[in-house]
């Protein structure tokens, strides 16, 4: 079995061969009919990074399968440019949207990146020009370790040409406008109608619900996502789920996400507590909307021990409730203040931003 590239290159067969279908999930069922016989599979390259590999290892036992890797395209393409493959990012863009490049994107790093086809070389090309990153060059190879193995070299914002694949997309990367990789990112960087919790606030929260690896967030009124957001970009690992009870701002969130490179984000269009039901079991939740006495009283009796909570207030009533769970349930209670020097007739003065408290817990 393989893709009909993969069994032109073969010589004349004295068994059967069947071409692999696309969608490539369609080819799954046919291989498992054939389960009990031998059967090779063709695919390019290392099938265990950014290939098939994986796929296959989930539908068959261990002792029904065996894997021969040959060179990926990652390693073939960085040494026809000499490229230092450790010090390049490589990335799977063949089934993932091109903003998936957006928390890497800077100024002289050197990116790998595998390609669905010919078509998808333009919308890379493309995505680079309009976020600022035009002038960069690109490299494109293709069919690479066989007989018909191309490289064809532009700046992004020239893209010309036919591509044929398989092919793999290798980037310099040039231009302005990287993703700072501070916590507390501009507020800029966030599409909001106002509900955003603002960058020094937001850092402060982040540090609190410190994230690790292979954690999940429920964000607790989305807002513009913006917490959720900047959790995800900590670490690949990491998951989330913002709720928000408003579905024009869920729908900004999905788009920030997006837009960001962290499209993995589950948007959940609902109020707390009755949205929660069925979410994966959260490591953190952040209450940055929705504070109640009853939504802290339901998340302590369906959240396990050790699960970090961390809540916003900004209104009287909402501080009362804080001030109240830090009394019974302990944690760290702050409180916020925050000015910024604006113009006072010839002179500057301070203008002050309604206080924040913020509560820290670990149940």
């Amino acid at each position: 079995m393989g893709p009909s590239r993969h069994l032109a290159l073969l010589p004349e067969l004295t068994v059967p061969s069947v071409k692999w279908p696309v969608p490539f999930a369609d080819g799954i069922s046919k291989l498992l009919e054939m389960r009990g016989k031998n059967v090779v599979v063709f695919a390019s390259g290392d099938p265990f990074w950014f290939g098939a590999g994986s796929v296959f290892s989930r539908h068959l036992a261990p002792d029904e399968w065996q894997a021969f890797p040959g060179i990926s395209c990652f390693a073939l393409m960085a040494n026809r440019l000499g490229w230092s493959l450790e010090n390049t990012k490589c990335l799977g863009l063949h089934a993932a949207p091109m903003s998936r490049l957006r928390p890497i994107l800077s100024n002289e790093e050197r990116v790998i990146v595998t390609l669905r086809d010919g078509e998808a070389v333009k919308q890379l090309c493309k995505y680079l020009n309009d976020v600022g990153f035009g002038q960069s060059e690109v490299y494109v190879g293709q069919a690479l370790g066989g007989p018909a193995e191309r490289v064809s070299q532009f700046r992004a914002h020239a893209c010309d040409g036919h591509f044929a694949h398989p092919l793999c997309a290798a980037i310099a990367l040039k231009g302005d406008g990287a993703l700072p990789l501070c916590t507390g990112k501009p507020d800029t960087w966030f599409a909001n109608d106002g509900q955003i919790t603002k960058r020094p606030v937001r850092a402060l929260a982040l540090s609190a619900l410190a994230p690790q690896k292979g954690e999940v967030l429920w964000d607790i009124g989305g807002g513009s996502g913006s917490i959720a957001i900047e959790w995800l970009l900590h670490d690949a690992s990491l998951r989330a789920v913002s709720v928000e009870k408003n579905s024009e701002r869920a729908a900004v969130i999905s788009q920030n996400a997006l837009d960001l490179g962290v499209d993995r984000l589950t948007v959940m269009t609902g109020s707390a507590p009755e949205a929660l039901d069925g979410l994966p079991t959260p490591d953190a939740i952040f209450i940055g909307g929705g504070l109640s006495r009853e939504l802290i009283a339901h998340l302590q009796k369906i959240t396990p021990v050790g699960t970090r909570i961390v809540a916003h207030a900004v209104t009287l009533e909402s501080e009362a409730i804080l001030a109240e769970t830090h009394a019974r349930l302990g944690g760290e209670l702050m409180r916020i203040e925050l000015s910024h020097a604006k113009p006072l007739g010839r002179m500057r003065g301070w203008s002050a931003s309604y206080p924040i408290v913020q509560w820290g817990v670990t149940l």
